[in-house]
């Protein structure tokens, strides 16, 4: 077994050391989510943590970890006789990305239970880990499905497995550590709260500490044991410190003030349900256990605040989570105000706050550095407009450029989907095979049965009873017999923009009327667990300014400071578009695209643009791509070239208004039928 990187030889990162040692005080805190960049050791952070955890008691031969002192009475491998047990230490279990269903919550063999009546178990991830540790590595990339059973059983501190009325339970409580990358796409906001804290991680900026990440990792690398053994006194040090904190923690007190601090703070940022309520009352009172003290003080309410409340104020996914520090310490003063405790007000600059840092974790260096500022994309200046009389003396630049602005308030859509039945990863726009949703018929299992179609498999084993001697009322199955139910549910698809950003669309209002638009789409695609892509055209080329991504609000950034001018290279935009597509289909061949073209038709710039439109159009129509051209043409005379560009493609057109969800009606064609009768 290789030896794990040693906690204490992490350099900065103060709040996520102390978001997972306030678990491993109290895991009923309800785990950590950790944010951040890739490379800024959130995994080895977390998997170095399993080596300061305590040792467990277990019922030996148990497969579920069952306590000696306490075992619970309906372990399947129960029942167990309280009495001595068997010491080992606390596992850390990796939740792999890929993981199916019954590797998460473990199998049942239905034949058995079916010609048995025997519950024959195999259990699965959830059971090794608890009372210890379960790690998922890039958590918002897990499917809803597995990330839903997996939050139930944190908050229930049990694991139910159900096939066909036959039913195992087994406890499952454990301190659930999740990491992502925001860049690859957020966690839904319901999803969110069930995570006790988060904390968001950066590289440091400072040289003198990146100098110093350096170092140790190439020293633990030449020599990982030699490594481990000159932090050996660190680590047994901050071991016996969480095993005096967990003693201290039942003698906490938190008084009536700090509850009403609390509350108070809840309200104040407006954030929905009690669970923030509940976590930030038990995370102050491990912040207090953790500095040695037995009566929970503001500052403890006020550390709480940063790391259980900025992710649960996201209201949709283009906010930013995050929480205004002054509001913060306003409320808190006048909560203490109204206790009359106002000595015990909150000091932002104090010793041992570090403004919401990591205090109380032994020292090391300095915190690290801010997130930096979203960079934007450098775009030149376009040529001449093709239409020069619109948005002038608007916040127009040199070379025809027009200012990005801002986009109008974003509506609820019309759901537009794929035709035809597709296998894809599971979401919520287009019809598709998936392991969820209604049953419509049966087949024999490939591989390991998950989802048994009793009906089916009845029907094929009724007519061998005879043949198989059955005597009494049981039916003698045989896995011959077994059958696997189809199920028809809904799935994510790759949801491609290609955007107008040409002179003939610099309009301020139109162009924020088309922002809004957009960014109605891409709420739209959010809560349908899309992929989204953001090609824009103007001037001479076509950009790809997002691939295709996961991360709904990095599309939604990159249109807030979309500029327009120039010329309008629909041709190119289109052509583009292939090039995209065609790379994604080699990628993930089972994720459909869909295409939306948001334009007024219009092409300018070079030989027969127009021509070029068409033919990159058909292009996309020969090889069946789904699409949908957002007509943004205005005014009393309007040319239909959006419409034409539709019958092209072999999609539809639908108007801004007509997109809104309450005016819009038929619009989701079957692609392949109307490209034919086009």
């Amino acid at each position: 077994m290789s030896t794990p990187y040693p906690f204490t030889a992490i350099v900065g990162q103060d709040d996520l050391r102390l978001g997972l040692l306030l678990n491993a005080v109290s895991p009923a805190v309800g785990g950590v989510l950790v944010r951040g960049e890739k490379g800024t050791a959130k995994s080895t952070a977390v998997r170095a943590l399993a080596a300061l955890m305590p040792e467990v008691s277990v019922v030996p031969g148990c497969r579920f970890s069952c306590d000696p002192v306490t075992p619970d009475p309906a372990c399947p491998d129960g029942p167990h006789e309280a009495g001595g047990g068997v010491s080992r230490a606390a596992r850390t279990v990796e939740l792999p990305v890929g993981a199916s269903e019954d590797r998460l919550v473990g199998a049942l063999d239905i034949e058995r239970a079916l010609s048995e009546g025997v519950k024959a178990f195999e259990p699965g991830l959830l059971a090794d880990a608890h009372r210890g540790i379960l790690y998922v590595d890039e958590v918002n990339l897990l499917h809803d499905h597995l990330v839903d059973l997996l939050l139930d059983a944190a908050a229930m501190g049990a694991s139910y497995v159900e096939r066909e009325g036959v039913s195992v339970r087994h406890a499952a409580r454990f301190l659930l550590v999740g990491t992502m990358n925001p860049e690859e796409g957020e966690l839904r906001p319901q999803l969110l709260d069930r995570f006790g804290l988060t904390v968001e991680v950066a590289a440091s900026r400072d040289t003198d500490q990146r100098v110093e990440v350096v170092r140790r990792r190439l020293a633990y690398d030449d020599d990982p044991a030699g490594f481990a053994a000159r932090w050996a006194d660190e680590e047994r040090e901050l071991r016996d410190r969480i095993a005096s904190a967990r003693a201290l923690l039942p003698h906490v007190v938190l008084g009536d003030g700090v509850l009403r601090q609390i509350a108070a703070t809840c309200a104040a940022f407006e954030v929905d349900g009690m669970r923030a309520d509940i976590v930030m009352a038990r995370t102050a009172t491990a912040l207090a256990a953790w500095a040695g003290r037995e009566d929970v003080l503001a500052e403890d309410v006020r550390r709480a605040a940063l790391l259980a409340l900025p992710h649960r104020r996201r209201r949709n996914p283009f906010d930013a989570p995050g929480l205004d520090e002054d509001k913060l310490d306003d409320t808190l003063r006048d909560a203490a105000r109204d206790e009359g405790e106002g000595d015990n007000d909150p000091d932002p600059d104090g010793p041992g706050d570090g403004g919401g840092g990591g205090g109380g974790v032994p020292p090391q260096s300095d915190g690290p550095e801010g997130p930096a500022g979203a960079d934007t994309p450098d775009r030149a200046p376009s040529g001449d407009s093709d239409a020069p009389g619109q948005g002038q003396g608007q916040g127009r630049t040199s070379g025809g450029e027009q200012q990005p602005v801002r986009a109008a308030e974003p509506f609820r859509t019309k759901m537009l989907s794929v035709p035809g039945l597709g296998e894809g990863a599971a979401g919520r726009r287009s019809r598709a095979r998936t392991e969820h949703g209604r049953t419509t018929g049966a087949r024999r299992p490939q591989g390991a049965l998950t989802k048994l179609h009793l009906a089916a498999t009845v029907q094929a084993a009724a007519p061998h009873q005879r043949a198989r001697g059955r005597s009494g009322r049981g039916l003698v199955v045989r896995r011959d017999d077994l059958r696997q139910a189809t199920r028809e549910g809904r799935e994510g698809n790759l949801v491609l923009f290609v955007v107008d950003a040409s002179g003939s669309m610099a309009a301020r209002q139109r162009m924020s009327a088309v922002k809004g638009a957009v960014m109605s789409l891409l709420l739209d695609a959010y809560q349908r667990r899309d992929k989204v892509g953001l090609i824009t055209f103007r001037g001479k080329d076509a950009e790809v300014v997002l691939p295709p991504t996961s991360s709904v609000d990095a599309a939604a950034a990159r249109l807030e400071s979309l500029p327009t001018g120039g010329r309008t290279p629909l041709g190119a935009g289109l052509l583009k578009a292939h090039d995209v597509l065609r790379v994604e289909r080699l990628r993930d061949p089972s994720r459909r695209p869909l295409l939306l073209v948001v334009t007024d038709g219009r092409a300018t710039g070079g030989p027969d643009p127009l021509a070029l439109a068409a033919r990159a159009g058909r292009l996309h129509a020969a090889e069946g791509t789904a699409s949908v051209v957002v007509d943004c043409e205005s005014g009393i005379v309007r040319l239909g070239l959006a419409a034409q560009l539709a019958r092209d493609l072999g999609g539809s057109a639908v108007t801004l208004d007509e997109l809104r969800a309450d005016t819009i009606v038929g619009l989701v064609k079957d692609v392949s039928a109307a490209g034919r009768a086009a």
